[in-house]
């Protein structure tokens, strides 16, 4: 069995205040209360046949409802997250208003053994956040993109 594979876009803008980036918050009961290693890059799983470039542009009309913007895209290579799932990600220079997010939805039993199921939105809410306030938030090895794009920003 090979490990998952995911690839997403990292939406960046630079503002008065800096460089940011948009992040999600991951969606369902699991995440609700958290705030720091619950958000992420807008990303999602692919086989081996589809490209990583596609996928990352196909989950991102999935997990925000709206079309990947068009312009110049920066690789910012890949990670290894602590489950084993290996992530690929481009940085593109967007402005999105994170109210027009139309999440995409999930199903899982919940709460656990009640034989329910409840559909959860994938990220139940996309933000704007400074480089320093991202990696307080972010998945922990998402970091490794954040350094990577201010790396190439500068």
């Amino acid at each position: 069995m090979t490990a998952a594979r995911s690839a997403g876009l990292l939406l960046f803008r630079h503002t008065g205040q800096g460089l940011e980036v948009l992040l999600g918050h991951m969606g369902g009961p699991f995440f609700s209360r958290r705030d720091s290693g619950a958000w992420t890059v807008p990303k999602g799983e692919y086989g081996p046949a589809e490209p990583a470039w596609d996928a990352a542009r196909r989950e991102f009309r999935e997990e925000l409802g709206l079309p990947p913007p068009d312009g110049e895209a920066v690789p910012l290579g890949e990670v290894r997250q602590a489950g084993g799932k290996t992530v690929t990600v481009w940085a593109v220079e967007a402005d999105l208003d994170p109210a027009s997010v139309v999440p995409g939805t999930f199903e899982m039993e919940w709460p656990p053994k009640s034989g329910r199921t409840r559909e959860f939105p994938e990220l139940d809410r996309v933000a704007w956040f400074p480089l320093e306030r991202a990696r307080e938030v972010i998945v922990r090895a998402q970091t490794a993109f954040l350094d990577r794009l201010a790396e190439h920003s500068l």
